[in-house]
């Protein structure tokens, strides 16, 4: 049984640690295939009706730490659309399942983040589909380890890496704008890579210092209009995202460096983003949490 979300456990040990299996799949990865599994919160997440009636959007909702924080959204009472790649399906219909389970609305929608026109349709669709939007999560991120550092950055990676982690985010918030009220809620998923770059993830850290530029920017633009604008900054995450984009080495390694010896598991973020969601949250905005096993930033 995955540690639960009430009983007092030691963070050093509540979930695996490095060394891992070194292993790798092509991108974008799956969950299922990884080992261990990532603990999304499915046997431990428990709801207490935080986000009863909310409509969410949630990009990249199929694994890791979007999949988490569907599940998590869906039990504390909120309908949840979320979009995927088409090579994400597998994953996508699991997200749909937890959702459902759950006892709400489900809405999977594949596409591209990188394309402007999706995301526009992508927000109609999920107004249309659901009756409303009230929480949209910009969390799809692309990243490509490069330990041969800038000159191996393509441009063609440099463009993937910027249309699909500040682009889409820009167009998502820009569309969303028309149908959100007083109350509402954005939340951005920035990183530890904003503070503290990797020099082998450049372009990734460079767009996720945008994204905390960005949501402290956006979140004063709205104020007035009563909706709050924040992010979530984790560390090292057990997501599928880690043996698509970097060494089998690497991935072994994953997350020794935090003060905590591990990586999270996505079970482990969702309940930043439920209580920056929830009305316990009215008061803030233009925040980072930062959930980063104890490095300072």
């Amino acid at each position: 049984m995955p540690p639960d979300q009430v009983t007092p456990q030691d963070p050093v040990r509540q979930y695996p640690r490095p060394d891992f299996a070194a292993q790798s799949q092509p991108h974008p990865g799956s969950g299922a295939r990884m080992d261990p599994e990532p603990d999304h919160g499915e046997q431990s997440y428990r709801g207490s009706g935080r986000l009863t009636g909310r409509k969410a959007l949630i990009t990249g909702g199929d694994s890791g730490i979007g999949r988490a924080v569907a599940l998590a959204f869906a039990r504390e009472g909120a309908d949840v659309a979320f979009c995927h790649l088409p090579a994400e399906e597998d994953d996508a219909r699991e997200t749909t399942r937890l959702v459902e389970e759950a006892g709400r609305r489900a809405l999977a929608v594949a596409g591209d983040v990188r394309e402007e026109q999706f995301c526009a349709d992508l927000v109609t669709r999920t107004v249309d589909t659901l009756g409303g939007l009230d929480i949209l999560v910009n969390n799809a991120a692309y990243q490509m380890s490069q330990p041969d550092g800038l000159a191996a950055i393509s441009t063609d990676q440099l463009d993937r890496v910027m249309k699909t982690n500040v682009y889409a985010m820009f167009w998502l918030c820009r569309a969303a704008l028309p149908h959100l009220r007083p109350g509402a809620s954005v939340i951005n998923t920035a990183s530890v890579q904003a503070y503290r770059p990797s020099p082998h993830l450049l372009d990734y850290a460079a767009t996720k210092g945008a994204i905390v530029t960005f949501t402290q920017g956006l979140a004063q633009q709205l104020a007035p209009e009563g909706i709050r604008v924040n992010a979530v900054a984790p560390g090292p995450v057990w997501t599928p995202l880690i043996p698509a984009t970097m060494a089998p080495d690497k991935v072994a390694a994953f997350g020794r460096q935090s003060p905590l010896g591990r990586p999270a598991q996505p079970a482990e973020m969702a309940p930043a983003y439920v209580f920056l969601a929830s009305q316990e949250a009215s008061y803030i905005t233009a925040e980072i949490v930062n959930a980063t096993g104890g490095t300072p930033l």
